[in-house]
C-alpha cells in the first residue's frame, strides 16, 4: 500500500492557492483514478483505491499546513506502514518556476514548514517526494501573500500542466520506482 499525501490549508479560503498544489494534484489523481476523497480520518481527508494494480491511499491533511506530519504520522501507524518506504508527499515549492516538478527519494526541509512537520513527526527525510513549482515571490513582495495568492493567466495555464505531469509522476513511482521518475520527470 502506498499513501500519497499532498500538502495545502484547509477551508475554502485557499483553496486554489499556490500553498494548495498538493492538494490540487492530489484531486487530478483522484480523478484520473476514480478515487472518492470523501472519509473524513486521521486529520485528514482521505480516499483509498488502485492506481495501476498498486492499493493507494490519498491524503490531504486538515491540520493546516505547519502541522501535516500530524495526520501523515497517524495514517503511517494506523496501516503499518513506514516512510521511507510508502510514502509519498506532494507539495509547493517557491524556488522552482510555475509548474517545474523536482522529483526526490529523500531530502531536506528546504525551509518549508509542512514537510518540517512530517520530518519532525516520521523521524526521518528519507521519503519520497514531488516539488511543485510555484513560482518566487515578487521583488519586494510579501511571501505569506505570494503562496497564499491565487494563479493567474499564464500560470494557472502552467499549474494546471504540472497537475497533470505529477499525476503522472506519481504513478510511475509506485510502479516502476522513483529512479525512473527522476529519469523521466526532473
Amino acid at each position: 500500500m502506498y499513501i500519497i499525501a499532498g500538502l495545502g490549508n484547509p477551508t475554502k479560503e485557499y483553496e486554489n492557492t499556490r500553498h494548495n498544489v498538493g492538494f490540487m494534484c492530489i484531486d487530478t489523481l483522484a480523478e484520473k483514478y476514480d478515487i472518492k476523497i470523501n472519509e473524513h480520518k486521521h486529520k485528514a481527508l482521505i480516499g483509498k483505491g488502485y492506481i495501476e494494480g498498486q492499493k493507494v491511499i490519498l491524503v490531504k491533511p486538515l491540520t493546516y499546513m505547519n502541522n501535516s506530519g500530524e495526520s501523515v504520522r497517524g495514517i503511517l501507524d494506523f496501516y503499518k506502514l513506514n516512510a521511507e518506504e510508502d510514502l509519498l508527499i506532494i507539495y509547493d515549492d517557491i524556488d522552482l518556476d510555475v509548474g517545474k516538478l523536482r522529483i526526490r527519494a529523500k531530502g531536506s526541509a528546504g525551509g518549508h514548514n509542512g514537510i518540517k512537520s512530517i520530518i519532525s513527526h516520521t523521524g526521518t527525510s528519507g521519503f519520497s517526494r514531488i516539488r511543485v513549482g510555484v513560482g518566487a515571490k515578487p521583488e519586494g513582495g510579501d511571501l505569506v501573500n505570494h503562496v497564499l495568492g491565487h494563479f493567474k493567466g499564464e500560470d494557472l495555464a502552467g499549474i494546471n500542466d504540472a497537475r497533470k505531469k505529477v499525476a503522472d509522476a506519481a504513478t510511475v513511482i509506485i510502479t516502476d520506482g522513483i529512479d525512473k521518475a527522476m529519469n523521466m520527470y526532473n
